[in-house]
């Protein structure tokens, strides 16, 4: 599937062509694409909010492949392995942030699907220390969103620098906070989750693994005041906001307790964050990161 223009989705910009089948270069492996889970990056490139670097391009970043074929030095890897490779394709290996195990923050980072092909087709290559080997305990489909999805979670859980017994506040319950939980609940089992989702089907997944408590981010209804069963039962340590919204950062500033860390697990916000007052919002140490994607290590 190659994207030839930016266009609203209904204008089906997508289009099933051939196209030639790469060939991997130094240090590159190429795959046979198994599978290739879907984002809502892809739309967001799709429609023109986040603009691919070159046209036409194959988009798809939650890759599983085989390798079929090496680039010459391409060592580290074996053919009919089977690999994953994320939404980071490449980075410099000079800089600062590259040598500190920060790739994700290289000014020279290249990105699958949006500056290189990704796994929208037959095949695709990737260097092989951008290509992670996935343990056969994980079906293709099982595997592909934990590539995005999955890892960009973890990342946020490493940035939260979460303590067992902490009380942690998931903003936003979808494909990334539903996998997050479940990590939460086995690496810090002191520790209790609260989820805020508008929706009444997530709130009942939520406590289903394992939520203690899930409700809305904010008062409900005319009085607005917190009903009964609906107010948080207590204050918050850490943060993960997976939400669009960028009202959603205030309000979870002001259910945090002192020396509170929220994370912000979100490529753009499609509102503005507030104005946040200094003493209310931020004092007492509270802090405030975002997370720009995964690197190696995380994957």
């Amino acid at each position: 599937m190659v994207l030839t223009r930016c266009a609203d989705i209904e204008e089906r910009p997508l289009e099933l062509v051939d196209i030639r089948r790469p060939e991997p270069k130094d240090n590159e492996v190429l795959l046979k694409v198994l599978a290739c889970g879907v984002c809502h990056t892809e739309l967001d490139e799709i429609e023109g909010r986040l603009k691919p670097s070159k046209l036409p391009i194959v988009l798809g970043h939650e890759i599983v492949g085989e390798i079929v074929e090496k680039g010459p030095g391409a060592k580290s890897l074996d053919i009919g392995q089977r690999v994953g490779v994320t939404w980071l394709n490449s980075s410099c290996g000079q800089c600062r942030f590259c040598k500190s195990g920060r790739e994700n923050l290289c000014i020279r980072a290249k990105w699958t699907g949006l500056d290189v092909d990704g796994g929208y087709a037959e095949f695709t290559v990737a260097p092989e220390s951008f290509a992670y080997p996935i343990p056969a305990n994980f079906s293709d489909a099982e595997a592909a969103p934990l590539l995005c999805a999955g890892v960009i979670g973890y990342r946020a859980i490493r940035l939260a620098n979460i303590e067992d017994g902490d009380v942690i506040g998931l903003y936003g319950f979808g494909a990334s906070a539903h996998i997050v939980i479940q990590v939460l609940r086995h690496k810090y089992p002191e520790s209790k989750v609260f989820v805020f989702t508008r929706s009444g089907e997530h709130r009942e997944l939520a406590r289903q693994l394992g939520a203690e408590w899930a409700g809305p981010s904010t008062p409900c209804g005319r009085s607005g005041q917190w009903g009964p069963e609906d107010e948080p039962p207590g204050r918050l340590n850490k943060v993960i906001d997976f939400t669009p919204m960028g009202e959603t950062i205030k309000r979870a500033l002001e259910a945090s307790e002192k020396g509170a860390t929220v994370v912000i697990n979100a490529i753009r916000k499609t509102t503005a964050v507030p104005e946040l007052d200094y003493a209310e919002h931020l004092w007492h140490e509270r802090e405030i990161k975002s997370v720009a994607n995964v690197t190696a290590q995380d994957a």
